[in-house]
C-alpha cells in the first residue's frame, strides 16, 4: 500500500531494484508512491565490495534503511547493509501484510460507496493515527469501532472495516503444556484425583481451553490454548496449583512439571 509524503531516517523500507551501476543501486521505494532512492556501493555490504551484482541485481526486492532524505531534491539514501535477517524477514511480513490490508480497505470502500479521493484521506488517517492500516484492521477484529468513529471516521465506513476484519484474520492463539503428577494414598484415593482433575479444567471459556489428559499413572497433561502466552502461562499455572490444593487436602500429593522438547512425556 503506497503513502503519502516521505519516510523519516533511521526508517525501514521495502524496495524494487532498477538499476546497478559501478558506484550503487538505484531503487524505488514501493510503499511510498515508487519514489526513487540510491543505495552508495559503500552501503551495500560490509566490507569492501568488488563486484557489486554479487549482493544486489535488477528485479530484487530488498529492505533498506534510510539514512537521508532530501525531499526539495527528491532524494534519498539507503543502506542495504545496516538491516540484518531478523529486520528483513520482519519488515516483509508487515509490507504483505499491508498488502492485504489494501484489498480489504478497497473492499471497504465499495461496500460503502467511498471515492477514491476520500479513500486516499482515509488511508492518510489511518496511517497517522495507528501506524498501518493492517493494524486497524487487527484492532477492529478485537474491540468495538469507538477507536475508528472517535477519530472522525463514520460510523458505516467503521462497522464494515470491523466486519472485514472478524471475516479475515483468524483469531490468535498460543498452546502451551504442562505435567501434573498426583498421587492420593487414601482408599478413595482416584475420586479425590478425579475431583482434583476437575478443577483443573475449570478455565475454558471463550477465549481459553483447558484439556486434561491421562498419560499414564501418576502422571497428567494440561494443554492450555488461549490469545496469547501471559494468559496461557497464567491459566496453566492456576489450572496445576488448583489440582494441587485439592489432593494436598485429601493427604496425597501434587508436582508440577513444565512441558519440554527434551521431556514432553
Amino acid at each position: 500500500m503506497e503513502r503519502t509524503g516521505w519516510p523519516e531516517e533511521s526508517d525501514l523500507v521495502v524496495c524494487s531494484v532498477k538499476k546497478v551501476t559501478d558506484f550503487g543501486a538505484f531503487v524505488e521505494l514501493d510503499e511510498y508512491g515508487h519514489k526513487e532512492g540510491l543505495i552508495h556501493i559503500s552501503e551495500v555490504a560490509s566490507g569492501w565490495v568488488k563486484y557489486i551484482r554479487d549482493h544486489v541485481r535488477e528485479g530484487q526486492k530488498i529492505v533498506c534503511k534510510v539514512l537521508y532524505v532530501d525531499a526539495s531534491k527528491r532524494h534519498i539514501d539507503l543502506s542495504l547493509k545496516d538491516v540484518n535477517e531478523h529486520q528483513r524477514r520482519e519488515k516483509i511480513q508487515l509490507w504483505k501484510n499491508e498488502q492485504k490490508a489494501e484489498k480489504w480497505i478497497q473492499y471497504v470502500a465499495r461496500m460503502t460507496k467511498t471515492g477514491q479521493d476520500d479513500l486516499n484521506i482515509l488511508i492518510a488517517l489511518l496511517y497517522d493515527k495507528f501506524g498501518s492500516v493492517y493494524s486497524v484492521f487487527e484492532r477492529s477484529r478485537i474491540g468495538d469501532i469507538s477507536g475508528l468513529t472517535g477519530i472522525g471516521i463514520s460510523k458505516e465506513i467503521s462497522e464494515m472495516i470491523k466486519k472485514v476484519a472478524e471475516e479475515n484474520l483468524k483469531k490468535p492463539q498460543v498452546d502451551i503444556s504442562g505435567f501434573i503428577d498426583l498421587t492420593c494414598p487414601l482408599p478413595d484415593g482416584i475420586e479425590h484425583i478425579k475431583k482434583a482433575l476437575k478443577a483443573a479444567g475449570k478455565a475454558n471459556g471463550n477465549d481459553v481451553t483447558v484439556d486434561v489428559m491421562y498419560m499414564g499413572a501418576p502422571r497428567y497433561r494440561i494443554h492450555v490454548t488461549a490469545p496469547d502466552y501471559k494468559k496461557a502461562e497464567s491459566i496453566l499455572k492456576k489450572s496445576s496449583q488448583d489440582a494441587i490444593d485439592i489432593i494436598e487436602k485429601a493427604s496425597g500429593t501434587g508436582e508440577f512439571h513444565r512441558y519440554t522438547e527434551q521431556n514432553p512425556d
